[in-house]
Formats: C-alpha cells, sequence, structure tokens
C-alpha cells in the first residue's frame, strides 16, 4: 500500500484546478445572444442571431442613470457579460461579495433585500460605461419580485429568480448586452407590443 505524500496530493489538486481555469477561460465568447435592456420601459429583451427569443420585466436603478463612480445610477451604452456566478444554486440563494453565504431568501420577504440566485457581472464597451465592472453592475436575481418593473435597485439590473436562472442558462460570457433609455420597440426586432404579457405573467413572453 503506497502512503502518498499530501502536499504531492495538494499540488496535483491545484495543478488540475489550474488547468480546468485556463481551459474555462479560453472559451469562446457568446456571440449569439443579445440581450438589450429598456429602462424606459424596465424589460429586457433575449435576442438570438437578431431573433427575438424572450422578452422579461426587471428593475434598474432608482437614482437614475450614469456610471460616475460612486454612484448607484444604471449606465447606457453597449456592455458585456464578463463573469457567470452561481452555477446550480437554488433559488433564493443568497450572494454577498459574489460568493454563497447559505442562506435562502423566500421571494418577497419583509425587510430582505440581497443579491439571489444568479449573477451576470457586466463590463462596459464603451467611455460612458467604463466603471460598470469596478461598479460591480450585475443583472441579478432579487427576493423583491414585487417591484420588479419599477425602477427600484442601486444600479443593476434586477430580476425575477425564476428569470434570471432561465436567462442565465442561455447566454454565455462575452455576450452583448446594451442599455437603452428608449422603448424596446426602437431597437429590438420582432412584435415587441406583445411583451406586456411578461409584466403580468411569472413567466416570460417568449417568441416561438
Amino acid at each position: 500500500m503506497t502512503i502518498r505524500n499530501p502536499i504531492d496530493i495538494l499540488a496535483r489538486f491545484t495543478f488540475v484546478g489550474a488547468i480546468a481555469l485556463i481551459i474555462s477561460s479560453c472559451a469562446a465568447p457568446d456571440t449569439q445572444h443579445h440581450i438589450v435592456i429598456s429602462t424606459r420601459e424596465q424589460k429586457l429583451a433575449l435576442l438570438d442571431r437578431s431573433k427575438l427569443m424572450a422578452i422579461y420585466p426587471v428593475s434598474t436603478s432608482k437614482f437614475g442613470l450614469g456610471d460616475w463612480p460612486g454612484s448607484s445610477c444604471t449606465p447606457l451604452g453597449k456592455l458585456e457579460i464578463a463573469e457567470k456566478i452561481g452555477d446550480n444554486a437554488p433559488p433564493g440563494a443568497v450572494f454577498k461579495d459574489r460568493r454563497r453565504t447559505g442562506e435562502i431568501v423566500v421571494p418577497d420577504s419583509p425587510g430582505r433585500d440581497p443579491i439571489v440566485t444568479r449573477i451576470l457581472w457586466l463590463r462596459g464597451r464603451e467611455p460612458q460605461n467604463a466603471n460598470a465592472f469596478a461598479r460591480d453592475i450585475y443583472i441579478h436575481g432579487t427576493p423583491e419580485e414585487r417591484n420588479i418593473g419599477l425602477p427600484v435597485s442601486y444600479g443593476c439590473i434586477r430580476m425575477r429568480s425564476g428569470d434570471i436562472i432561465n436567462l442565465y442558462e442561455i447566454v454565455g460570457r462575452g455576450a452583448e448586452v446594451t442599455i437603452v433609455d428608449v422603448p424596446l420597440a426602437n431597437v429590438v426586432p420582432g412584435p415587441v407590443s406583445a411583451s406586456s404579457m411578461a409584466e403580468t405573467n411569472p413567466a416570460p413572453f417568449v417568441i416561438r
């Protein structure tokens, strides 16, 4: 029977983990999907090769639009998904500093407003949103589902837990995100006017 040195075992695990990290970082960016968010309508449209797939209600900042450091505003312009955090976490799983705390919060829990379920961390592509990544601007789940559709966030884009899980499973790192202050119909092809269904239905309005 061979007794392995614990240091050797640790070194092997570290090496395997480093290789996995390198492989994942080299994955091709998602050029297939495009997210468009209208702060004017508090809606998020998901496109697949320019074809409208779904529209979800969201919540953007209650402090308005902008990207200056220290603000709690939602930035406008072209961004991208830089990181995806929360693989396989249950709905309502609480995140602090992008790490799970072990707590699970049910929707509309009184006095609770943490980041939950999934995180899509955004990086700006333009001077007007260059601070977004450092400001921790996310698309993420919220337990305050009763307020979805209203501008109530502190800069991030909030979604219902079920909706962010659906979106998270579809889009990859590098997917383009465009945030605009005009109606979706101005920038998204397809029957966007029918998306009013998404505001009253827990499931998104899906174009088939």
